[in-house]
């Protein structure tokens, strides 16, 4: 089993590493956040696979679902409006909102739970609401 974990370990890496490169990317490409954003829908169609592939396998790691399903959901969102229909500054926030749950589930999977956040505790429900500046 340990494989395992480490192989997803390494794969909500490369998935966090990708994200980041794209929220990057488009950082640093001139525009205003108004303006459009154009993400390469089908590099995102193909990460988006390799995210939920990513959450099939990690069905024997419990502790890393909720946050896998959390960036899926996310990654979901952005496709969905993808390319064009989201301002730079929208897209941003969901790349962020996808990221996070990456980085936790990667923590998960390392071992190093018990040092994330503390808002790790909350539902994702709670979370949600939290993201979208939604008083509980």
């Amino acid at each position: 089993m340990a494989a395992e974990r480490s192989q997803l370990y390494y794969t909500c890496v490369f998935l966090h590493v990708s994200f980041q490169a794209i929220q990057n990317s488009m950082a640093a490409s001139r525009g205003r956040d108004e303006t459009p954003c154009w993400l390469d829908a089908q590099m995102l169609s193909l990460l988006f696979g390799e995210l939920k592939r990513c959450r099939r396998e990690a069905a024997p790691f419990r502790e890393a679902c909720p946050p896998l399903d959390v960036a899926i959901y996310h990654c979901g969102l952005l496709m969905a409006q993808c390319p064009a229909a989201l301002d730079r500054r929208l897209c941003q926030h969901h790349l962020e909102a996808i990221m996070a749950p990456l980085k936790q589930a990667t923590a998960q999977l390392s071992g190093s739970a018990g040092r994330t956040s503390a808002c790790d505790d909350s539902s994702p429900r709670q979370r949600l609401r939290s993201w979208l500046g939604w008083s509980s």
